[in-house]
């Protein structure tokens, strides 16, 4: 069967006249072509109008301030141009119209409009208010806007003018200058969320309980020491770490200008320190090491080896099983050890000088690390005895008798415990208006085997305490240098001499009078600056439940 011929539309199809010839198209046919070429031309130009204008808008808003903003290239220590670095501490209003360029993070902004963002810059415990605004010519709308999207705790890199603010910013530590941006460069951004931010880090206890408005997220300790990076990196914990490394600085400053010398002791020891029960057993080889519980050992040999002074900053480790606000099972110790002429009060004399000399340097050099620390954790001033009558000193007994003298059972103050010297604390404060004083004349039963006793009552000993804030901080005491008595109360505090003849024969070959004391950094630094919380004062604490991060 043959295919059909294609047929034709009727718009297509020629008019036939009555005699059978074609005819052209219809007057209707033609005028709705005429239309349709109309309205072809009138899309046409205004497509061609539509596309100049977008090319005139393009050609308006070419971004000229492409090299003043982005992403930086890798650090790959590629280059060094050595372009000098501006410190936010060290600007001031007299730096006014001063091109600076600095590093910093992100700690807040906030976009007015798309022609201007405020952003709250940040170095350790130090902030400035830094401001970017379009200009022709200098910060393109393209810019401020890739700025405005930049991540709270991204690091940057701003150049800019330093202004005098015309107020006091409040928001800033650097209240009375401000950075007018002219670039700004990521040099390192996130890839992560943060678990927190470091403004709700850094914000008081009392602001968040205290505030009706404004639904403030409280971060709770073990999430802060979780995610400790994030942490550490609040304003406070700046400045609680820089006060951590000032009290080192300073006891080593006070002990080399009076002939001390530092030394380093192994941590790893065949025995015992001082108790069997409290220390942490290692593999070593074949056989067991144990972690030193304290250099005591190594401080009272060098002393034997005529060192004469010594001192040492290093890890101390405690097996004990103490979830306390104050213990820990690794804390930095300040040890030292010192021989004695006649008495050794020279010892607690020396420690007690020590300390003095840390607070006062404390509160005159790093008055703004404490502001910081107190903004978030607001606490009475730290209080000491200065001038002649000099720190409190209290026997054991006279220790006994005030507490006792407050209501508390005599019988049952054979020592004092964790509760009663906080009590005693309070006592002291309020009667002797000060957080700081010793306790001397300990019971021999209380005090480690190598502890000197006392001549005219042997069930007491040369050792002393010294307390802050009710809590001790440092332990100490005149040691025991003669072999045969040291041997003999080894034996009666159940420790066999054989198993530490190497420490025993150091006393053999003779050593001279001395004593010492140990100190711990952490609890020094709570208590200074009423952190409540030993962890708080630890860059990465370690207790019975933590070992990271």
């Amino acid at each position: 069967m043959a295919d059909k011929e294609p047929t034709q539309s009727s718009a297509e199809r020629p008019v036939e006249d009555a005699a059978g010839e074609e005819k052209g198209p219809s007057k209707s046919e033609l005028k709705k072509r005429a239309k349709e070429a109309e309205k072809a031309k009138k899309a046409a130009e205004k497509a061609a109008k539509q596309a100049e204008l977008e090319a005139q808008r393009a050609a308006a808003e070419v971004d000229f301030a492409t090299e003043f903003y982005g992403k930086a290239p890798l650090n790959q220590s590629q280059s060094r141009p050595r372009r000098p670095h501006t410190s936010i501490t060290a600007l001031t209003p007299e730096m006014d119209g001063q091109v600076v360029l600095l590093r910093a993070r992100v700690q807040t902004s906030r976009a007015q409009g798309n022609k201007m963002v405020f952003f709250n810059l940040r170095q350790r415990i130090d902030s400035v208010q830094a401001l970017l605004t379009v200009a022709e010519g200098k910060v393109s709308k393209q810019m401020a806007k890739w700025a405005a999207g930049l991540q709270m705790e991204s690091i940057v890199l701003v150049e800019g003018v330093v202004r005098k603010a015309p107020e006091i910013i409040k928001s800033a530590t650097k209240g009375d200058v401000e950075i007018h941006i002219s670039q700004i460069h990521l040099i390192s951004g996130l890839e992560s969320i943060l678990p927190f931010s470091v403004e709700d880090a850094t914000r008081p206890e009392a602001e968040i309980e205290g505030n009706d408005d404004v639904q403030y997220k409280r971060v709770l300790l073990d999430t802060r020491l979780n995610n400790r990076v994030v942490d550490l990196r609040t304003q406070t914990n700046q400045a609680v770490f820089k006060l951590q490394h000032a009290i080192s600085h300073l006891f080593r400053e006070y002990l080399d200008e009076r002939g001390f010398t530092e030394i380093h002791s192994p941590k790893l020891q065949g025995a015992a320190t001082e108790s069997g029960a409290t220390v942490f057993k290692v593999g070593y080889f074949k056989g067991t090491a144990f972690l030193a519980q304290s250099p005591q050992l190594s401080k009272q040999m060098a002393i034997a080896a005529d060192f004469e002074r010594v001192y040492e900053i290093g890890p101390v480790f405690r097996a004990e099983d103490s979830n306390t606000h104050r213990h820990m099972t690794e804390f930095t110790g300040l040890d030292l050890e010192m021989a004695i002429e006649e008495h050794y009060h020279e010892v607690m004399e020396m420690l007690d000088g020590l300390f003095i000399y840390m607070f006062s340097a404390l509160r005159q050099r790093y008055a703004p690390e404490i502001a910081a620390v107190h903004r978030q954790f607001p606490a009475e001033e730290f209080k000491w005895r200065e001038g002649p009558e000099g720190t409190l000193r209290l026997s054991f007994k006279e220790a006994i008798d005030l507490l006792v003298e407050d209501g508390v059972p005599r019988e049952t103050l054979d020592d004092i415990n964790t509760e009663n010297e906080k009590r005693l604390g309070r006592i002291v404060r309020a009667k002797y208006d000060t957080d700081y004083y010793i306790i001397d004349k300990f019971p021999m039963a209380l005090r480690p085997f190598y502890t000197m006793p006392d001549p005219d009552d042997p069930t007491l000993s040369n050792s002393y305490d010294f307390f802050m804030r009710g809590e001790e901080i440092l332990s100490g005491a005149q040691r025991i240098h003669d072999a045969t008595l040291l041997a003999e109360k080894m034996r009666s505090k159940g420790v066999d001499p054989a198993s530490m003849s190497y420490y025993l024969d150091a006393f053999k070959m003779g050593c001279p009078p001395h004593g010492g004391g140990g100190i711990g950094l952490e609890r020094v630094l709570m208590l200074f600056l009423k952190l409540n919380n030993i962890r708080r004062a630890s860059l990465f604490p370690r207790d019975p439940k933590r070992l990271d991060p």
